[in-house]
């Protein structure tokens, strides 16, 4: 008999301690999953809208850029110059002294490894943001046959390397990759 009295004041301390100990788990677990629910609408509030998301990259089609033409796109709201460049226009560009540049590069250095005749740009001059001339058709391209800014007369050369004027750099390089042969994704 006292072998069950001792087993009947044993069970129920050890009952008591799993009771608490579930209702501490469940105190915590409730806790946490009213956290998470207050929190969400919070955190999901500050993502960006889909306008903005749609406006994050730009496609476009190459297939009808012949040699030596160039395009405007629009990325992120600003315009964007896409260039098929010459076998004659990379020689130009390969054969200017890197050391003569204001804002030192290369062309391989703007442009994608196998698609070096290719150079996609911002076109957005880098001295006080005006938009320069040459991607459209009968543009005046400047003195080094890429682009000219009309705003105060800085001149690019076919890589948009900065050449001549005002302008402290060269003509930004977005980030881009080709997704298929004719068609190349900016942002």
């Amino acid at each position: 008999m006292s072998q069950d009295a001792g087993t009947e004041a044993v069970l129920p301390h050890g009952e008591g301690v799993r009771r608490r100990d579930f209702i501490n788990i469940a105190a915590v677990s409730a806790a946490g999953v009213g956290g998470v629910v207050t929190l969400l609408p919070l955190i999901s509030q500050m993502a960006p809208s889909a306008d903005v998301l749609a406006s994050s990259s730009t496609e476009v089609d190459i297939s009808a850029i012949q040699a030596g033409q160039a395009i405007k796109a629009v990325f992120r709201n600003q315009p964007v110059f896409v260039r098929n460049l010459t076998a004659k226009e990379i020689a130009e560009a390969d054969a200017v002294a890197i050391s003569s540049l204001r804002d030192p590069q290369t062309l391989a250095e703007r442009t994608k490894p196998g698609k070096e005749n290719w150079l996609i740009t911002m076109g957005v001059c880098t001295h006080l943001g005006c938009v320069p001339l040459g991607a459209g058709e009968g543009e005046i391209k400047g003195e080094f046959g890429g682009y000219f800014c009309p705003c105060h007369g800085s001149s690019y050369d076919t890589a948009a390397r900065i050449r001549k004027g005002p302008a402290p750099t060269n003509l930004e390089v977005p980030e881009y990759a080709f997704t298929s042969d004719t068609v190349v994704k900016s942002g």
